[in-house]
């Protein structure tokens, strides 16, 4: 599939074909040495030293910690000044904290840590694109390259906002990807809207009164107030919320007693879930009225229960301009029938969304097929490296061709 699809002008992506054992041998590198969110030192050092290898025109290092920035200015249009345009291009560096189950030679050598999400291969797609604009510079404006840390739960590109990362290096729109085993290589999915929804994290309490499972009527059992509860939250969704609308309420874990006191009724039972939504009134209404339905539910078995909802990701979606510009970018590489223009989004999260927060952009999906069925997340996952010069080449045309140079 990957070789049949069409160069863009200039041979960018065969260029980027060419880099492809040393794009594969770096990316590898990321894979057998993982680190989690804030912890990326080994990783931002190595990106760090790639691109002034790269020869970017500045490296700037804990923003955000551990995030790294890369500037590379591109040629001025005839005499002028330049055209003051820029474009920020992101990946995310962290790992998981999960144990890999893989045997190949780049598995992880971190015990409990693994890629196992692709961000080794993003980060390693961005530094491709970073060689192939550093060398040409075929663009009127600055490419702003940003490797940031932290996306698996730690709202990494809101700690590189807060630390000043669009106040020190302005950008006029930011874009990113993630790849996809769903699609298959050579495929690119994106919409002109949301792309993944908010995801914010519940914990209810439950407070009755403890005892001796042979005498329930001496208790206020949390436990059985925990089992309705459940059950009454999956009416949420389907008798609140607008069809056309889209959500998700999971409570997804329990905590209550001991497992081995077999004859005990706990005093305190405790849930944990996550809620999924696109519009800001969804999620609100669904904050207010789970938080009703929870103290509501308790008080009718004379317990009581509290709530603590927390707002973790906003959606994250697509400003119409450009994504439709990502998608000719897209079509002019991959040609027009492997580019998906109404992709469904998905439930899952991704703080990429702060950025489109605080910038127009689009964030978009680069298919990579799913070897043995491993999704995102599995013991078993792997980035395929195939995909690396279609990654890179796509950032790095999104760069020519929003600063293109004057004719």
């Amino acid at each position: 599939m990957l070789q049949a699809l069409r160069a863009p002008a200039g041979g960018l992506f065969e260029r980027l074909r060419a880099m492809h054992p040393e794009l594969t041998a770096f990316r590898r590198d990321l894979h057998a040495h993982p680190e989690l969110g804030f912890e990326e030192v080994r990783t931002a050092a190595k990106v760090a030293d790639a691109l002034r290898v790269c020869g970017v025109d500045e490296v700037h290092t804990g923003i955000g910690k551990t995030g790294v920035v890369g500037v590379i200015r591109g040629q001025r249009a005839g005499a002028g000044s330049g055209s003051g345009r820029s474009i920020g291009l992101r990946a995310d560096m962290d790992a998981l904290p999960m144990r890999e189950e893989n045997d190949f030679s780049w598995r992880s050598t971190t015990s409990g840590l693994m890629h196992g999400c692709g961000h080794d291969g993003h980060t390693t797609m961005l530094i491709g694109a970073a060689r192939a604009l550093a060398a040409t510079r075929r663009f009127d404006g600055t490419v702003v390259l940003i490797f940031q840390p932290g996306e698996e739960g730690f709202a990494g590109a809101k700690a590189m906002i807060d630390d000043g990362l669009f106040d020190r290096f302005n950008v006029d729109a930011v874009y990113a990807m993630h790849n996809w085993p769903s699609l298959a290589p050579g495929k690119i999915g994106i919409n002109p809207g949301p792309m993944m929804a908010a995801a914010d994290r519940i914990e209810i309490v439950i407070n009755g009164r403890g005892g001796h499972g042979a005498h329930p009527y001496l208790t206020i059992d949390p436990v059985l107030v925990a089992a309705h509860i459940i059950t009454a939250a999956q009416s949420l969704v389907s008798r609140n919320v607008n069809p056309l609308d889209n959500a998700v309420v999971s409570l997804c874990a329990m905590q209550a007693g001991d497992v081995g006191a077999y004859s005990v009724i706990p005093r305190q039972a405790r849930l944990v879930g996550t809620v999924r939504t696109f519009r800001r009134e969804v999620q609100d209404m669904l904050e207010e009225r789970l938080g009703r339905l929870v103290e509501s539910v308790a008080i009718g078995f004379g317990a009581t229960a509290t709530l603590d909802y927390k707002r973790s990701y906003p959606a994250t979606i697509n400003t119409p301009r450009e994504a439709m510009f990502l998608a000719d970018v897209a079509a002019a590489l991959v040609g027009e029938e492997n580019v998906i223009r109404d992709l469904p989004p998905s439930m899952g999260a991704e703080d990429f969304s702060f950025m489109l927060q605080t910038k127009p952009g689009a964030y978009f999906r680069l298919g990579q097929g799913g070897e043995g069925g491993c999704f995102l997340h599995s013991t078993r996952y792997d980035f395929n490296d195939e995909v690396l010069p279609l990654g890179a080449a796509v950032f790095a045309s999104l760069a020519e061709q929003a600063m293109p140079l004057a004719a």
